[in-house]
């Protein structure tokens, strides 16, 4: 697709691209197809780490410059968007390296000959991921929006973008094959791989519970906390400026599509109880009949055959508010 349109046309279309990104899209157009995939599965696990929330991420869906407007206010939700998005595009450029998708990368090639662990002495063998060069490209093609601008907001968008990239890392495990007589772990091949993206998904997502409110130093080269009771932030925190809007109410301007329609569930205390989810305004009651599959049994040797069966449930979804602005227009 890309070597059929010219990579140069591709990367002039992009939206919101600055210089330096324009030139590594033109020189590296497969990596490219591969931030791409990165970009649907980190919005895809943005959406699922929020999806009780009044604030699901939907925003980023529907927005082509994909950190949409939600990304506006210096708030927690942003420095959570920063940080997983960057770490998304490490974890797609690594995985394309490991699976020889890309011309200017492969597996790690300093994992080779003999190391130990714990368990003892291994030989290095199989498909290391590549992951030092995931970080380093996702570092220049990220960062360098960034760099463009010395302000307060860029300075945040590089630390959270730096504990993105730093969150994949933390999740790589060593693989091993055994060899030996009769599979006795006398000899060991193995290999570094990353986790599932949802372990950096829950992890971020603990971060943006924990992230610290701040406020820019006086020379401007770094943070101090907003409040003096709160410990320092490290680099492995999120950090952000502005507190967030309550995203009850749709609000254009601060990212807010309102929780009108949104599902809640009836029985909850949470953040996905009615109560809270729907901001007070109260819900609407619909019956819906749902069929599923049900009393399935496996028939030897390879087919499994299921019966149909209905139900009905109460779907619960939120009041819109009475007097919104988007009401009144139509």
């Amino acid at each position: 697709y890309i070597g059929a349109l010219g990579a140069r046309v591709i990367c002039d279309n992009i939206p919101g691209l600055v210089n330096k990104q324009r030139q590594l899209c033109q020189r590296y157009p497969d990596i490219m197809q591969s931030v791409g995939e990165g970009a649907k599965e980190w919005i895809r696990e943005c959406q699922h780490q929020f999806r009780h929330h009044r604030w699901n991420c939907s925003t980023l869906d529907r927005d082509h410059t994909v950190f949409g407007r939600v990304m506006l206010r210096s708030s927690r939700e942003a420095a959570f968007v920063y940080a997983i998005s960057s770490a998304g595009v490490v974890y797609a450029i690594t995985r394309g390296c490991s699976q020889g998708d890309l011309k200017a990368c492969s597996c790690d090639p300093l994992k080779r000959g003999r190391s130990k662990d714990e368990r003892g002495e291994f030989d290095w063998g199989g498909c290391s991921d590549n992951i030092n060069y995931g970080i380093r490209f996702a570092k220049a093609f990220v960062d360098a929006k960034e760099k463009k601008v010395k302000d307060a907001r860029a300075l945040m968008n590089l630390h959270n973008n730096r504990c993105g990239r730093m969150a994949v890392k933390r999740f790589l495990k060593l693989e091993c094959k055994c060899h030996g007589v009769s599979g006795s772990c006398t000899l060991r091949t193995c290999w570094l791989a990353m986790s599932d993206f949802r372990k950096t998904g829950d992890y971020l997502r603990k971060k943006y519970n924990g992230a610290i409110q701040v406020t820019m130093n006086q020379d401007g080269t770094g943070f101090t906390v907003a409040n003096k009771n709160f410990r320092k932030p490290t680099k492995t925190d999120l950090v952000y400026f502005e507190n967030s809007p309550d995203y009850c109410v749709m609000d254009k301007a601060a990212g807010s599509l309102g929780t009108a329609g949104r599902v809640c569930n009836k029985m909850s205390r949470g953040t996905d109880g009615c109560e809270v989810m729907c901001c007070g305004r109260g819900y609407d009651t619909t019956r819906v009949t749902r069929v599923t599959k049900c009393e399935c049994k496996f028939h030897w040797c390879c087919a499994v055959r299921c019966k149909e069966c209905e139900d009905t449930v109460d779907v619960h979804t939120c009041k819109a508010p009475k007097r919104a602005e988007w009401l009144d227009q139509t």
